[in-house]
């Protein structure tokens, strides 16, 4: 079965828009006042963000964005922000976002601790981030330019997407988007064997992270709200993820992420994050999703650090790929 993506219909859909925009602009055209008032371009909107109403420009042209979740927000609805930090990641921009479209972007230093200075040389008119991220530094991002943030990222992705589209000008091409998502989602779980097949599936996401615990995500977070819209099951050992979020276990507790498919990403060193000497030990070797073939490893920057829509088709896509055979 063929799945259909969002991405080129809703694409299509929102070029359609954009020609539309320059017909009506190249109309408005013929008023020979010139102005930018006349324009229109200097018009603004208030925009409800974590830190209180924001007036932004109606058409933001100059765009800045501080985390993964913007990036991908702004590039999915045909954005390309003139700067953005980058994750902690060798290769700076995530890699699942398409080279043509992150290309010339200016890097603005690490998420965590962006370059304040090189976001003012590049005169933005909006920055987009999370006051999870940066509510430190509002006072000065806000000096610089309008800045809008959502109060935390992951998952309330959907939400802070449609706040990015506001901020930016983009609600049609948004809803455009986020019915694309629905019907791919609709797909996934018709090839997938309808709903109730699908919810007796039961799915873990398990994480190795350098420097921490082996995380078992819960409900809580980016990749549950995905795995939840396609209607995949989840084992009971998620409810008990803290805050609904994860459920952090050492090597010797990996067999309570057993379950019907597990899937698994690395955020670092293999071995440094504990997944060499886990996926090597007799636990995960004896758990049933390893001795039925249903363990699967993904790309983390992909599935836990891309949070939006263009990183969301591409999961579905691979959900597709893992789960039919």
């Amino acid at each position: 079965m063929t799945l259909r993506s969002f991405r080129p219909r809703a694409l299509a859909a929102v070029s359609l828009t954009a020609v539309a925009a320059l017909a009506l602009a190249a109309c408005g055209s013929s008023d020979d006042s010139g102005s930018d008032s006349a324009s229109g371009s200097d018009a603004t909107r208030t925009v409800k963000t974590a830190m209180g109403d924001v007036k932004v420009k109606k058409a933001p042209q100059r765009v800045v964005v501080l985390d993964t979740a913007e990036l991908d927000s702004a590039l999915t609805l045909g954005v390309k922000p003139v700067g953005a930090t980058h994750a902690d990641v060798t290769s700076g921009f995530l890699n699942y976002l398409p080279k043509d479209q992150v290309a010339g972007i200016e890097d603005v230093g690490r998420m965590m601790t962006p370059n304040l200075e090189a976001i003012a040389g590049l005169k933005p008119d909006l920055i987009l981030t999370s006051k999870i991220r940066h509510g430190d530094k509002y006072a000065e991002l806000s000096k610089i330019a309008p800045t809008v943030m959502t109060e935390n990222t992951g998952y309330p992705w959907k939400e802070n997407f449609q706040v990015h589209a506001e901020a930016l000008g983009k609600e049609a091409e948004a809803t455009m988007v986020a019915d694309g998502y629905a019907d791919h989602v609709a797909d996934v779980t018709k090839a997938l064997g309808g709903k109730e097949k699908v919810a007796a599936t039961e799915v873990n996401m398990v994480r190795f992270v350098e420097g921490a615990d082996i995380r078992i995500y819960g409900k809580k977070n980016y990749i549950a709200t995905i795995l939840a819209d396609v209607g995949l099951g989840r084992p009971a050992i998620t409810d008990q993820a803290k805050d609904g979020f994860s459920y952090d276990v050492s090597p010797e507790k990996i067999d309570l992420a057993d379950a019907d498919v597990v899937f698994h990403s690395t955020y670092g060193d293999p071995k440094k994050s504990k997944e060499t000497e886990t996926t090597g030990g007799g636990l995960w070797k004896n758990m049933d999703a390893v001795k039925n073939g249903k363990v699967f490893a993904v790309d983390d920057q992909l599935w836990i650090q891309g949070i939006g829509y263009t990183a969301a088709d591409k999961i579905l896509g691979e959900l597709h790929k893992s789960l039919v055979k």
